[in-house]
């Protein structure tokens, strides 16, 4: 795939110093989690992978915990204290950027997540040539006034109408001085209102429906869009030997020889069990059970995975479905397999249609060809629940 060129240098600023209180709850709408993280964190990854620099993030005097929380490991931001209004709060923003000087910002709701490149190359594009560019939509609907008993008092056209978005780009010097220069209401209706106070042109360019604002509860709940997963893999490998009970997806298989370990060797679950943790970046079986802490000596194999699972779950993730493979000369694995996905599916709070067990040999080559030991291979689709 060829890279895209990088588009013209440009600061940005992310406004996220409101409470959300049509979201609902304590936590304001902005650091909620929204597909998988922060529903800021999309804005501000979408925004520094379009080149954004310097990237100013517009927060509330007491919230600056909860937005280093979700913009963990993020480099290059800087936050700063916004004012009582959103317009208050752009213009600080625009003053933390004063020394910078960059000739292009553009302007961002936290709350618009799903930020399309080209959205943001065609409003640099138009900077070229007007002080100013928003993203717009068509009115698609049809428009009625309203009076202020409830009833229809004519029909709006549509035409001349659009919907607006954000990111809204402008020259920075022209965007500063509007702001600074505003006379108008307390609050206004959005940054290329300000622009256009102060006679600043503003071009109209194509917006993007998947700029959807996020706005209220239910659309955290966004039954079009796919769920957020991870896919972890593990592999396992335990020798056979002679003397020890063979257990395999917590099933005790009768064979002459059984897998040696500290806990019951169960090498099929082992394999799950670090396909699970890797899914949500947990470490591997070793981390949270070693071999050399005695209380595990003997176990059964089936609490390692039930404790991934439970790990998933507090982390916001339920099981989709688990492939195994196993890999042996013997035991045949064919008659053992209904049970064997019965209790992987009963361990992991699954139906059995999401549990797979397939077996197979290496025609006589290697350890597992010689009947050394059995090997097991998982890969678990774990998806985003909250």
């Amino acid at each position: 795939m060829a890279t895209e060129p990088p588009l013209p240098p440009f600061a940005a600023i992310v406004v996220a110093a409101g409470k959300g209180l049509r979201v609902g709850g304590e936590t304001p709408k902005q650091f909620r989690t929204w597909r998988g993280k922060a529903l800021i964190r999309h804005s501000v990854e979408a925004l520094q992978a379009a080149g954004a620099h310097p990237l100013v993030i517009v927060i509330a005097a007491d919230a600056r915990a909860d937005a280093e929380a979700a913009l963990a490991g993020i480099a290059d931001v800087t936050f700063v204290t916004g004012g009582a209004t959103r317009q208050d709060s752009v213009r600080c923003g625009l003053e933390a950027l004063v020394a910078a000087a960059p000739a292009r910002v553009l302007i961002h709701d936290a709350a618009r997540p799903d930020l399309p490149r080209a959205v943001v190359a065609g409003l640099i594009e138009a900077l070229t040539a007007q002080d100013g560019a928003i993203p717009t939509l068509p009115v698609v609907d049809s428009l009625a006034l309203a009076g202020a008993d409830g009833l229809m008092t004519g029909k709006a056209e549509r035409e001349a109408l659009r919907r607006v978005q954000t990111p809204q780009a402008f020259r920075f010097s022209a965007i500063l001085a509007a702001h600074r220069a505003w006379a108008g209401p307390t609050t206004a209706g959005d940054d290329a209102q300000v622009l256009l106070a102060s006679s600043g042109s503003v071009a109209l360019v194509d917006g993007d429906e998947r700029l959807k604002k996020i706005t209220f509860a239910e659309d955290f709940v966004d039954s079009t869009a796919a769920p957020a997963f991870r896919i972890g893999q593990g592999y396992d490998v335990h020798r056979l030997e002679t003397g020890e009970e063979l257990w395999l997806c917590g099933v005790q298989i009768p064979h002459d020889k059984g897998l040696s370990g500290h806990s019951d060797a169960d090498v099929a679950l082992h394999a799950i069990t670090d396909a699970v943790l890797g899914a949500i970046g947990a470490g591997d079986i070793g981390t949270h059970f070693p071999p050399s802490d005695p209380q595990w000596r003997g176990a059964r194999s089936a609490q390692f995975l039930a404790h991934a699972v439970a790990l998933a779950a507090a982390e916001g993730y339920a099981v989709g479905n688990v492939d195994l493979t196993l890999i042996c000369e013997a035991p045949k694995i064919g008659p053992h397999r209904p049970a064997m996905r019965s209790s992987v599916a009963s361990i992991m709070g699954v139906s059995e249609a999401a549990v797979s067990i397939k077996a197979t040999t290496t025609e006589r080559l290697g350890f597992t060809g010689r009947g050394e030991g059995i090997a097991a291979q998982a890969i678990v689709l774990v998806t985003q629940t909250v």
